[in-house]
C-alpha cells in the first residue's frame, strides 16, 4: 500500500499542477450549466487515468470517473473488487470562477469501501492523503508530511458548519437554519470542506439531495481523509457510504464531523428535516 501510496500522491501533484497552470493561462469551457465541465477537468481526467491505468493496468483494477462515468459500461467496473474512484477537478463553478476553492480527488476503494485517498488543495499548495488505518496526513512540496487530527469541540452549539455556497435549495437552506451551529461558513469542494474539518478550521458538514444527489466521486477520497484524522462520515441515519454500486449518486443527507457528538448532530439533522415543508 505504500508504494500505491507514493504513486497516488505524485499523480496528485501532477494534477495539481494542470489545474493550476489553467488557472494561470487560459481554459475553454466546454459545458455549461449546473454541472459545467471545462477543457481543464478533461486534461486532469487524462492526465489521471493515463498514469492510474499505465501504473495498475485494467485486469485486478477498475476505474470510475466523473469525465467517463457516462460513457463507460457498468459492467467494466460492477463486481471487481479493486476501484479507482476520480473527480479531476471537484468543484468546477469555484474554478471558473476563480475562487482558488476546487480540488483533485483521488481514492482507491476495495468492497465498496475507500483503502487510500488523495486530496489535493491546489491553489493551498497542499496535498491531504489518508490509508486505511493508517492516519490521514498534509504535505506541502517544501514540507514534511503532518499528520492531522481534527477539533475536540464537542457541543453542537461550539461547532463551525462548512456548506456549499451553490448546490443547495429551499430544504436544505431551512435546514441550515434552524442547525444549532453557530458558525456557519460557505465553501467550495467537498475536499476543500473536509480538508478544513481535518485541519480544525471548521467541524461539521452538511449534504442534502434535492434534484440531484452528490456523487461518490464527490466523498470516497475525502471520507477516508476525515474519518482517518478521527472524524465520521455517514448518512443521517448513521449508516455508512456505500462505492462502486450501479447507482453511483448518493441520496439523502450526509454528515460529516469531528465526531465527538456525531450520533447526536445527525439524530438533530433528521428531527428538523421532518418538521421542514416546502
Amino acid at each position: 500500500m505504500d508504494e500505491i501510496l507514493a504513486i497516488a500522491c505524485a499523480i496528485g501533484w501532477g494534477t495539481a499542477d494542470i489545474l493550476l497552470n489553467a488557472q494561470r493561462s487560459s481554459f475553454a469551457i466546454e459545458t455549461s450549466g449546473d454541472s459545467p465541465v471545462t477543457s481543464a477537468d478533461l486534461a486532469a481526467n487524462h492526465y489521471i487515468l493515463n498514469n492510474l491505468q499505465a501504473t495498475f493496468g485494467l485486469q485486478e483494477f477498475a476505474y470510475l470517473s466523473e469525465e467517463t462515468f457516462a460513457a463507460q459500461p457498468a459492467s467494466d467496473r460492477l463486481g471487481k473488487p479493486w476501484v479507482w474512484i476520480i473527480d479531476p477537478l471537484d468543484g468546477t463553478k469555484d474554478f471558473i470562477n476563480r475562487t482558488g476553492e476546487y480540488a483533485v480527488h483521488i481514492a482507491l476503494t476495495h468492497q465498496g469501501r475507500p483503502v487510500l485517498a488523495i486530496v489535493a488543495c491546489p491553489e493551498l499548495d497542499k496535498l491531504y492523503y489518508a490509508t486505511r488505518n493508517g492516519g490521514a496526513f498534509v504535505e506541502t512540496r517544501h514540507q514534511s508530511p503532518k499528520p492531522l487530527h481534527v477539533s475536540t469541540q464537542s457541543q453542537p452549539e461550539t461547532l463551525t458548519l462548512v456548506a456549499s455556497r451553490s448546490h443547495r435549495d429551499q430544504r436544505f437552506a431551512k435546514l441550515l437554519e434552524r442547525f444549532p451551529c453557530k458558525g456557519q461558513k460557505q465553501m467550495g469542494s467537498v475536499g476543500c470542506k473536509i480538508a478544513a474539518i481535518a485541519e480544525q478550521s471548521a467541524d461539521l458538514y452538511l449534504s442534502l439531495s434535492g434534484n440531484s444527489a452528490p456523487k461518490d466521486w464527490d466523498f470516497a477520497a475525502p471520507e477516508l481523509i476525515l474519518t482517518e484524522a478521527g472524524g465520521k462520515f455517514t448518512h443521517f441515519d448513521g449508516s455508512p457510504l456505500q462505492y462502486n454500486r450501479e447507482e453511483v449518486s448518493q441520496w439523502g443527507g450526509i454528515l460529516a464531523s469531528n465526531g465527538k457528538c456525531h450520533e447526536e448532530l445527525c439524530a438533530i439533522a433528521e428531527n428538523l428535516l421532518k418538521a421542514i415543508h416546502v
